[in-house]
């Protein structure tokens, strides 16, 4: 494991379950821009101002680097002005590189990404052929520095690197041109001879692995190995799936993954969590709330509490922020229910500003982690109003209570046995 004289944590069987990439061996990389905050943006609209400002031959090199400074900034491995006088001379942006971006956990944004002309750092230009409508991916790594593991988050797009150093994404299929319907199974030869015997197919493997790695009992019993290689996933019958009790194991296993996929998927809505009618359990948490009891309105939406900041070269840093921990209403605790053992003792009310605030976090929500960040201390810190220059709009509020709904179902889901 890498450290053969530290004690670690892992299962005895630990050595007889197959790695990762034994199942799925085709990963790519996150894309890496090493220029964020050029070329990711919250809004579409905006990027694709800053973009065409950036081929726009009318714009001297002068008023570029005023008005976007980090997307002029020469360093090692990039030359901004001699890319640019290329560039331009190319001819304008490419419009098909405007993206969907999966930038954190519950995080997705756009990108403008183009393979080869140097203004991505990485641009990982073998991921996106594959990063197609209907596709999912896994975000895993092998190794991981710090000792709660957090990984797992299941993207449908382009994606970024989640946390310091590099993620890989495995995704279920690839493209392939060759094959009638275009695609073929992300699968091993040993992982398709087993998906066979059982009668099941790629996507239940990979939704079998994605409820594994949101177990508690896995990651706690496991958490020294999985900081020192691949994640490895138990699998009934593997290799040789003999009998129908290891099918109805991974079915079930399966369709676990598949409610925990759409929970941490924020573009499929919930019924029940997201979508109305809200269960009384869902309504509960992280009502939006003011100081008075009024309505939310104007200055109310800005976020302005210190959740973050710009820290060296323009990067986001996070911030305290603002938060009273307190312990649950009655009224709370009886929509909560059932629910309240896995969400923790005490919770959280969540300020936007001196008025404004999101009622009733519980505390394992608000503690969530999720790809290497506390998933919506993270979302919170590069939406504060200095950093986004607007205050949120009424459905980036909703967005926020949406993603405390959803990670409260997660909770709740992934400690359930069987």
């Amino acid at each position: 494991l890498g450290l053969p004289f530290a004690p670690t944590t892992v299962s005895d069987a630990w050595f007889d379950w197959p790695a990762l990439p034994d199942l799925f061996p085709t990963s790519f990389p996150g894309v890496k821009t090493s220029r964020d905050g050029f070329l990711v943006d919250i809004d579409p609209d905006r990027l694709k101002a800053r973009i065409g400002d950036w081929f726009d031959p009318a714009l001297p090199h002068e008023e570029i680097a005023r008005r976007y400074p980090s997307g002029m900034k020469t360093t090692a491995r990039f030359n901004a002005r001699k890319l640019r006088d290329a560039l331009l001379s190319r001819g304008g942006p490419d419009e098909g590189g405007f993206v969907r971006f999966a930038y954190r956990p519950f995080d997705d944004r756009w990108l403008y990404w183009e393979a080869d002309s140097g203004l991505l750092d990485r641009p990982s230009p073998d991921y996106r052929p594959h990063a197609f409508d209907g596709n999912w991916w896994l975000e895993a790594r092998e190794r991981e520095a710090r000792e709660d593991f957090s990984r797992g988050t299941p993207v449908r797009h382009l994606a970024d690197n989640f946390g310091n150093g590099f993620s890989n994404f495995f995704p279920v299929w690839i493209r392939d041109n060759d094959e009638p319907i275009g695609r073929r199974p992300n699968l091993s030869a040993t992982a398709r001879r087993y998906l066979d015997r059982v009668g099941l197919g790629v996507g239940d493997l990979f939704h079998h692995v994605l409820a594994i790695l949101h177990e508690p009992a896995y990651r706690q019993n496991n958490a020294g190995a999985l900081r020192m290689e691949w994640p490895r996933i138990p699998l009934p019958g593997w290799p040789d799936g003999p009998d129908a009790e290891a099918a109805a194991t991974l079915a079930r296993s399966a369709a676990r993954g598949r409610e925990l996929a759409a929970l941490l998927d924020s573009g499929t809505p919930i019924p029940g969590v997201t979508q109305a009618p809200i269960r009384p359990e869902s309504a509960a948490v992280a009502v939006p709330a003011t100081t008075d009891g009024r309505n939310m309105a104007g200055d109310d939406f800005a976020l302005a509490a210190g959740w973050g900041h710009f820290g060296a070269g323009g990067a986001v840093m996070p911030g305290q922020g603002r938060v009273t921990e307190r312990d649950y209403t009655s009224d709370e605790r009886a929509a909560l229910s059932d629910a309240l053992p896995a969400l923790g003792a005490t919770t959280f009310d969540v300020y936007l500003n001196d008025r404004a605030f999101w009622r009733n976090i519980p505390a394992a929500v608000w503690r969530y982690r999720l790809g290497g960040y506390q998933a919506l201390k993270k979302w919170l810190s590069y939406r504060e109003r200095r950093i986004l220059n607007r205050p949120l709009r009424p459905e980036e509020v909703q967005h926020f209570t949406d993603t405390a709904r959803r990670i409260a179902n997660i909770v709740v889901i992934s400690r359930k046995k069987g």
